[in-house]
């Protein structure tokens, strides 16, 4: 399946899902703590672009981000920039900053496949992923040519472009 074909089969298909070299997964369901964090997430990423003369927004899931012709992931949140989206668009086709909130079953594959993916598309200068068990960010980040990775427990996570300073503990606050 292409992910034209999906984002249409998508539609008439209630549930959450991801395309992965034309292979449609289900998600698996969250644990509260998953659920909490990628709530903190989306409002830490929204408060954020709000605080910058920039004209990006944060997006909660829900939200496709197509890799290649086959592959298609919804990240747990993102920030992208530039004019508004059609209101009626299930697809961010620019993303500069992804997230995902790790879990058990999804950690290896957040880690390996995705972090590949991810960077494959070429607007996305950041991706974060948010473990909740160890209260911890691994941030890849596009240098040039390279990818940087840093972890981070505490302080500012700055993510330029597009300019957003996000300190790490609103990531794991309460809803």
């Amino acid at each position: 399946m292409s992910v034209d074909e999906y984002l249409a089969w998508s539609e008439t298909n209630p549930g959450r899902y991801e395309l992965v070299q034309g292979e449609v997964y289900a998600m698996t369901p969250e644990r509260v703590l998953h659920a909490e964090i990628k709530a903190a997430v989306y409002v830490t990423l929204r408060r954020s672009t709000r605080m910058t003369p920039s004209s990006c927004r944060a997006m909660p899931d829900g939200m496709t981000v197509r890799i290649d012709a086959r592959t298609a992931y919804e990240p747990d949140a993102l920030v992208y920039c530039g004019p508004r989206l059609d209101p009626d668009s299930v697809e961010v086709p620019n993303p500069i900053i992804v997230v995902e909130v790790l879990s058990p079953s999804t950690r290896r594959i957040d880690a390996s496949e995705k972090l590949i993916g991810y960077f494959q598309v070429p607007s996305i200068h950041h991706y974060l992923m948010v473990d909740p068990d160890r209260r911890m960010v691994v941030h890849h980040r596009r240098t040039g040519g390279d990818i940087e990775t840093i972890f981070l427990q505490d302080g500012t996570l700055t993510l330029d472009p597009p300019g957003l300073e996000v300190p790490v503990a609103s990531l794991f606050e309460e809803p």
